[in-house]
């Protein structure tokens, strides 16, 4: 779906926003939670090492959204990157650490999560056409 010019300032301001309230959070939590659990089993190294690389190159996006530097197409792109990143962990990472990780060490980094999500906004919205 195209972004209308006069609409690209506002959606950078969300992209900037939606990061500072809640993906940032995220991927702090994924990184310092998720991650280090999932490289005790070696076959998720690989992954792991690619889901960090993502990381890095959202947040770039990120902040180039931030500076107001993003084109449509550069927008419509980290759009489609972001849910690819999502989906790569939801049924590759996840999935798998459910299969390797006992019930109760997997319960128990569902807690931690749970506490380092705490903060994150639970909210996302759209750019507001009245501002």
């Amino acid at each position: 779906m195209p972004i209308d010019d006069a609409k690209l300032a506002d959606w950078q301001v969300e992209i900037a926003h939606q990061f500072e309230t809640e993906i940032k959070v995220h991927f702090a939590a994924e990184e310092q939670i998720v991650f280090p659990a999932a490289r005790v089993f070696g076959e998720l190294n690989p992954l792991i090492e690619d889901l960090l690389t993502d990381h890095q190159r959202l947040r770039a996006c990120f902040a180039k959204a931030e500076a107001r530097q993003s084109s449509q197409e550069e927008l419509l792109a980290f759009a489609r990157r972001l849910a690819e990143h999502v989906r790569k962990e939801e049924r590759q990472l996840f999935e798998r650490l459910q299969e390797l990780m006992p019930k109760e060490d997997l319960s128990a980094l569902g807690r931690q999560l749970d506490r380092a999500l705490e903060n994150a906004s639970r909210v996302c919205s759209l750019p507001n056409p009245t501002k």
